[in-house]
């Protein structure tokens, strides 16, 4: 059968960790016609550290042993290279004054003896290469921008149409990624030439992240219009991956005071009353890059106007003045202060709000559901955004095994039954996530802190996956 007239079980839109992860638990239950797209040129090693906690770990898990198993081990051999025998980092919060108001371990075996389960972290693009490796390439095709979607409805399949550029196809280390050193120099600067191909599902996953195209094609023509755009979450982060000369005074006062030997420590005024969820306040991770070298994140609640075109020393005098008008002491604020202009980045934080002003907004449509990102993203100040993914892969992947079981593929009402029952699971457990990354009532008290950790990172999928 040529690709044009096959019909795939499923395709998921979006070759990041959560779209692999979820064709991996297919796969490993037997769906093995499926196909990844993702609108990449090419596979590049981009991307921030990813933290995949207990529960993000126990999901893996119960998606892919074997996928679980490779994660844990390349993490864990990379943390022990990472440390050299020195006993397991700790995550350090501190006032504004240089008292530690809470540890965090960040070693596996912490975690595993409080939660069941673990603590990983993984560069982004090392996660995907991870994941991607486990499944077969000719599974997984990037340079696959998806377009536009048609239900059609009297053969019981979505078609998906696409947009690839040729001068990208042509190059034969585009496919996979590896050896991006044999890239052309000039393949990212080449105009496109776009050429359209279209494949053929009984089911869409829409993996595609924040600014998802699947969820904007699901919406459009919906009630829900008005939510198939991100919004900004009213938070936004300010970025010095490497602050540079650092005078040996302020250098020595930043040891003394904060830094104290850590690796990477919060520092926040925990003297603000929290009287409402409106009130912010920001605050600023400190760490230590690959080089030894400081680097630091502000995270503030500014409005979108106030980043609006700003960069370098605009950032710089917008961070300080946030700071300033937080109580942070002068040697944090002198240390922006001397941020090369050139290293400062901003980063506008979005979010899919799982509920807005009593609406909540669908996470599918007829065979299209929306898993991660696309459903539901948000800030990362809780570490949560791709470990919920993983939570909503296993909840989806274990309805579409069930479909398949039933060989319920053109049943739309138990498709439509289904994805209605991933909703109904996931979102109540999703706002709760996204009010304790919006407010960041955990960390408010140890009382918080100890009763969310109990709820996110104990999780049982094996009575999830009963309750499906």
């Amino acid at each position: 059968m040529s690709e044009i007239d096959k019909i795939y079980d499923v395709v998921i839109i979006g070759a990041g960790p959560i779209g692999l992860a979820t064709a991996i638990g297919l796969r490993q239950r037997g769906i093995e016609n499926i196909l990844v797209i993702d609108q990449t040129r090419a596979f590049r090693p981009v991307g921030q550290v990813l933290d995949i906690l207990p529960n993000g770990l126990k999901a893996l898990k119960c998606l892919d042993h074997q996928a679980y198993e490779v994660l844990k081990n390349i993490c864990l051999t990379n943390s022990q290279q990472s440390n050299n025998g020195k006993p397991s980092p700790e995550w350090i919060y501190k006032n504004l004054q240089g008292e530690v108001i809470r540890l965090i371990p960040l070693g596996f075996d912490h975690w595993l003896e409080n939660y069941g389960e673990g603590r990983v972290s993984i560069p982004w693009y090392e996660l995907q290469t991870t994941l991607r490796n486990l499944i077969p390439p000719e599974q997984v095709k990037p340079n696959h921008r998806c377009v536009n979607l048609v239900d059609e409805l009297e053969n019981n399949y979505v078609k998906i149409d696409c947009v690839s550029d040729i001068n990208v196809e042509a190059n034969p280390y585009a496919y996979w990624g590896e050896n991006q050193e044999n890239l052309p120099p000039n393949t990212d600067s080449l105009s496109p030439q776009l050429t359209s191909k279209s494949f053929r599902a009984k089911l869409i996953v829409g993996a595609d992240g924040i600014n998802s195209t699947v969820r904007q094609l699901i919406y459009t023509s919906s009630p829900d219009i008005d939510f198939a755009k991100p919004e900004y979450s009213g938070f936004a982060g300010i970025f010095c991956m490497e602050v540079g000369e650092i005078p040996t005074a302020l250098q020595t006062e930043l040891e003394e005071k904060f830094l104290d030997r850590s690796g990477v420590l919060t520092i926040t005024n925990d003297d603000i009353p929290k009287t409402s969820a409106d009130e912010v306040e920001s605050r600023l991770m400190l760490f230590r890059n690959r080089k030894g070298q400081l680097g630091y994140v502000i995270h503030l609640g500014v409005s979108m106007e106030t980043l609006q075109d700003k960069t370098g020393d605009s950032l710089v005098n917008l961070a300080v003045q946030e700071l300033e008008k937080s109580g942070f002491p002068s040697i944090l604020t002198q240390l922006v202060r001397i941020s090369s202009p050139a290293n400062i980045q901003q980063r506008p934080y979005y979010i899919h709000h799982t509920t807005s002003n009593k609406i909540e907004p669908t996470w599918s449509k007829r065979r299209v559901v929306l898993v991660g990102d696309s459903a539901h993203g948000m800030p990362p100040f809780m570490a949560q955004g791709a470990n919920q993914g993983l939570e909503d892969a296993i909840t989806v992947v274990t309805l579409i095994a069930n479909i398949a079981k039933h060989n319920n593929w053109d049943n739309l009402q138990v498709i439509t039954e289904a994805f209605a029952k991933y909703q109904h699971l996931r979102r109540p457990f999703m706002s709760y996530i996204q009010k304790a990354t919006l407010t960041r009532f955990p960390h408010y008290s140890e009382q918080q802190w100890q009763d969310y950790s109990q709820q996110v990172y104990s999780r049982n999928f094996d009575q999830i996956i009963d309750i499906l």
